[in-house]
């Protein structure tokens, strides 16, 4: 009995810890969202701060500064239906950002995994 208490505890803490994709959220790699900018215009959005999106950054992308007090109103000032990709450094910005997306009301969400570090290292 005390392991089937504990085997639902476990399974219960794993779903309470959701995946972005759980959340709505799609991951896509380096190379999936290539194909997508080589086919068509997307929102593509660097929510890293100014300064490191003037250091370098994806073909075509707008930056909206995940730390800036107006984000979530410059942020929802994307077409909420069309989908929005989403950059960071290495993913754990676009990943909050993701987040607030979805609370805004944006159904199709597609997050850079492993961030613009990732993107680098595919597309040399």
């Amino acid at each position: 009995m005390l392991n089937r208490i504990i085997l639902l505890v476990g399974c219960i803490i794993m779903v309470g810890c959701n995946s972005q994709q759980s959340l709505g959220v799609n991951l896509i790699t380096s190379n999936e969202l290539k194909a997508v900018l080589d086919k068509e215009t997307v929102q593509l959005v660097d929510v890293r701060t100014p300064e490191e999106f003037s250091a370098g950054r994806i073909d075509k992308a707008i930056n909206v500064n995940y730390f800036s007090d107006s984000f979530k109103s410059d942020i929802n000032s994307l077409e909420k239906d069309k989908p929005v990709y989403l950059y960071c450094r290495s993913g754990n910005r676009s990943a909050k950002s993701a987040r607030i997306l979805q609370e805004l009301g944006f159904t199709k969400i597609y997050d850079l995994q492993g961030g613009i570090i990732a993107w680098n290292r595919s597309n040399k």
